[in-house]
């Protein structure tokens, strides 16, 4: 046999939610005639079936609230109340996704780029470093030519000054000597040799 849906009128619904009489079968009442035209608000306006569920739930205990603090006039029918006071929650939800995610957003930034920063930062370190150490084991000539020509600017003239070379030439046939060997030691460190490459050849 059937149940029975029971069917309520304004007055009649807000009686039972007054006197929590049959409040069960009024709420379910509202369900069966409300939830579809809620829900199809927050479809039509970025929400989704779960949105819809949950929208409901806050509009039902709103409503049940303001009906039982005798804050519900009766000015419009249940029906359009219920429909305002679902358009007002969801408005005040995408309002406040928004500010959640524009501040999400912005924390993902900054946090990226202050992890890609430390990250530059420390491979730069860990990259000189290593090129130190690759230059120490090529022996005190080649060691000061490449000091003073990539991390002191000095020009192959300069360099003249510092080392007991016959001209800006021989200097340069020595540098070039120097950076070969210095590329055969780190071959097989390739990340290195990718940034000697960029360091030292630009």
């Amino acid at each position: 046999m059937a149940i029975r849906k029971e069917i309520f009128t304004d007055a009649e619904l807000i009686d039972s939610l007054v006197n929590e009489t049959r409040s069960d079968a009024a709420i379910r009442f509202m369900y069966r005639e409300h939830f579809e035209l809620l829900s199809r608000y927050i479809y039509n306006n970025s929400g989704n079936e779960q949105d819809a569920e949950d929208i409901f739930q806050e509009v039902m205990v709103a409503f049940i609230n303001l009906i039982q603090a005798g804050k519900f006039r009766g000015e419009s029918s249940i029906k359009t109340f219920l429909f305002s006071l679902n358009k007002n929650i969801w408005l005040n939800e995408l309002k406040r996704r928004g500010r959640a995610g524009a501040r999400e957003e912005k924390y993902e930034k900054q946090n990226v780029q202050e992890v890609i920063t430390a990250d530059v930062a420390m491979e730069l370190t860990q990259t000189k470093s290593e090129l130190m150490k690759a230059i120490n084991g090529l022996g005190d000539a080649c060691k000061k030519i490449l000091l003073l020509f990539y991390f002191e600017n000095r020009s192959m003239k300069e360099i003249l000054d510092y080392l007991p070379y016959e001209n800006e030439q021989v200097v340069r046939n020595k540098k070039s000597k120097c950076l070969k060997k210095m590329e055969e030691l780190v071959r097989g460190n390739q990340n290195l040799y990718r940034q000697l490459k960029n360091y030292l050849h630009g």
